[in-house]
């Protein structure tokens, strides 16, 4: 085996969704027989108030915390003071060669941005040690999308050439001209029920009230995602009875609920809820809606798609046929992809569905089987696994 280093901003026990992601990774390597050391911070993502110890052993795996200043990551300049300190101090660890020790893999994720900044200067100290980047969010195009960086800026331009010695050619990552070795790892659910789940009646009631098709946007929702179709979907169902609910966080939650008019009685917002009653807040709707604008394709995969289908339900994404979201629901037969040329087919295929339960219950299946075959948590780590040791051993 060998020793890996997972840098990210945020882990255990922080519960932003990302942070479970890498949790997952780091415990799931250990369990196959990694030595597994963490560098993070030791700021809560959404509690300021919260502040973790500087030492942890948590499943087998070290963690180590790093302090940061207490700054706001809802505002831009701030998020970019908590990137340069982070990178700062992600780079200088390189020189500690006495606790840590004989690093053979260094896994550096996108949070902060730009993280791999550090990249360049373990390298020079440790030009051993092999570098992995899990390319979460890809920069600067993200903040190109985005509106904070113009193309043709010269920042732009000397991220792009920064991004170049280390991102993949893949889709969006082919603009980057690297010869370096490139494998999908997609997200997986953070819930993972051993058969489709059935609906809990309880909180079907309480988020959507008495209807015969529930509609759930459930997670975040902010600059990348957009509602405006959902929205309009929702109003041409009003009359077929069907419910949609919003249990969301994030920064477009103003947007959103000013979107929503006195007349859209049927639309309704409910709590964002912890991880021990997701699988039943996931499984109290029929459908689950996500987005991600079409200038943001690319740059990011919305996690959401895998909570869905895990629970066996299908999706409708409102967001570019291109994305790779709107390619496996096509392809596997997850769902709909909602655009202006689809809203009226999705509309009546969507209205019809609880008149045909066999679909229905076919469609659930087909979701749940879909995500066991190719998104699980276990066959991604399955190819983590096989990925870091061929990385060690090239």
């Amino acid at each position: 085996m060998g020793r890996v280093l997972v840098l990210y901003h945020y882990f255990h026990p922080d519960n932003v969704v990302s942070a479970i992601h890498y949790s997952h990774l780091a415990e799931d390597l250990r369990a196959r027989g990694w030595d597994v050391v963490v560098l993070t911070s030791n700021r809560s993502r959404h509690d300021r108030s919260i502040s973790y110890p500087p030492r942890e052993q948590w499943n087998g795996v070290d963690i180590r915390r790093m302090w940061r200043p207490n700054f706001s990551q809802e505002s831009g300049l701030w998020r970019l003071i908590t990137a340069k300190w982070m990178v700062l101090a992600w780079s200088l660890a390189a020189l500690r060669k006495r606790s840590l020790p004989n690093i053979d893999v260094m896994i550096v994720g996108t949070d902060p941005v730009m993280s791999i900044a550090c990249i360049p200067f373990w390298k020079l100290v440790r030009p051993r040690t092999k570098v992995v980047h899990w390319c979460f969010d890809l920069f600067p195009d993200i903040a190109i999308a985005d509106g904070m960086l113009k193309e043709s800026s010269p920042v732009a331009k000397i991220i792009k050439k920064v991004c170049a010695w280390i991102y993949r050619k893949r889709d969006r990552l082919k603009t980057y001209i690297t010869t370096a070795r490139h494998a999908t790892c997609t997200p997986w659910a953070v819930v993972e029920p051993p058969a489709p789940v059935s609906v809990d009646d309880t909180e079907r009631k309480a988020l959507f009230g008495d209807t015969n098709l529930a509609l759930i946007y459930s997670g975040n929702i902010g600059r990348a995602h957009h509602f405006d179709l959902i929205l309009e979907l929702a109003r041409r169902l009003r009359d077929t009875g069907a419910s949609m609910a919003f249990a969301v966080r994030g920064n477009g939650i103003p947007a959103l609920k000013q979107a929503v008019l006195d007349t859209d009685t049927h639309i309704r917002f409910g709590e964002f809820v912890s991880q021990d009653r997701l699988e039943k807040r996931l499984s109290a709707a029929d459908i689950h809606l996500l987005s991600l604008r079409p200038e943001w394709t690319g740059t990011l995969v919305p996690s959401k798609f895998f909570g869905a289908i895990a629970v066996g339900r299908p999706v409708i994404f409102l967001g570019s046929p291109k994305s790779g979201i709107a390619q496996w629901t096509e392809a596997y037969g997850l769902g709909w992809v909602l655009t202006p040329e689809t809203i009226d087919r999705v509309t009546r295929e969507v209205a019809q569905l609880p008149n045909d339960p066999a679909a229905a219950a076919a469609l659930r299946e087909r979701c749940f089987r879909t995500y066991h075959e190719h998104f699980s948590r276990k066959s991604v780590m399955d190819n983590w696994d096989r990925e870091l040791r061929a990385v060690v051993q090239s």
